[in-house]
């Protein structure tokens, strides 16, 4: 039952705006804003599954790639500067200045570096990416309690079991606070980048049906990527139930003590 109550709650909205998109449209005759009718019935003749393995597992691939390298260095870096006061004071500066650059005007630069292939669109990910995972694994580590840190040290806890039983595991909400943000920008910029120079994935073919008037499926188009990014969002919930276990059910023992 509880499990029933949560798939409707996660489905109902979406579900209420697509019920009032298929009325709102129903009627129209704008060539651009065609009925969702129409759009989902192109839906299938548009993704098949060639299209799916030649278009869009190339895309996942690319997110999957880049979104893992701005975690893992996301997390390496943060752990590294915010254990380390005066390596925090001496970055600062560098990663405000990084972090205000939006990622997609990076994407000429990295096109003439490194070309069009998939070594750029990676790249626009990372950059992307790995800004909410460095800054959250930052002050998660600044924020871990210092009567944990001392009672590491009266144990003699240290090395890779500080690192893994103290650091990552006090600052991991953080962590995955960051990495749920940064999945949803890496999303976005897989996107961009397919769109600016790409002769494969989503945004690609996306933009090739934009511009050869192919209305109903682009839109279409629109509609896997929301798929796909709920999809995503529904497996990084599961990894995160995974992974911080122990934190929520210290929060529901504290919820039952009030």
């Amino acid at each position: 039952m509880r499990l029933l109550v949560r798939l409707v709650l996660f489905l109902g909205l979406p579900v209420i705006l697509l019920v009032g998109w298929w009325f709102a449209s129903a009627g129209s005759v704008d060539f651009y804003q065609p009925p969702l009718s129409k759009i989902l019935a192109a839906f299938p003749d548009t993704w098949t599954w060639e299209r799916l393995q030649s278009q869009v597992l190339p895309s996942l691939a690319r997110l999957g790639v880049g979104y893992l390298a701005a975690l893992v260095g996301g997390v390496a870096l943060g752990v590294l500067i915010g254990a380390n006061r005066f390596l925090r004071a001496l970055l600062e500066p560098l990663l405000e200045f990084m972090r205000a650059i939006p990622p997609p005007a990076l994407v000429p630069i990295l096109i003439l570096l490194t070309g069009i292939e998939n070594t750029m669109k990676a790249l626009v990910i990372v950059s992307g990416c790995l800004w909410p995972i460095l800054l959250n694994t930052v002050e998660g580590v600044r924020g871990v309690d210092e009567v944990l840190g001392d009672t590491c040290r009266s144990y003699r806890i240290s090395g890779v079991w500080r690192l893994y039983h103290f650091l990552l595991r006090s600052a991991s909400p953080q962590i995955i606070a960051g990495a749920r943000q940064a999945l949803s920008i890496g999303l976005i910029l897989m996107v961009i980048s397919e769109l600016k120079a790409s002769n494969q994935g989503i945004g690609f073919t996306i933009r090739e049906f934009q511009t050869g008037f192919q209305i109903p499926e682009m839109w279409s188009g629109v509609l896997l990527l929301g798929l796909i990014g709920v999809v995503l969002a529904l497996l990084f919930r599961l990894v995160e139930r995974v992974v911080l276990s122990w934190y929520h059910g210290v929060r529901a023992a504290e919820r039952g003590q009030l």
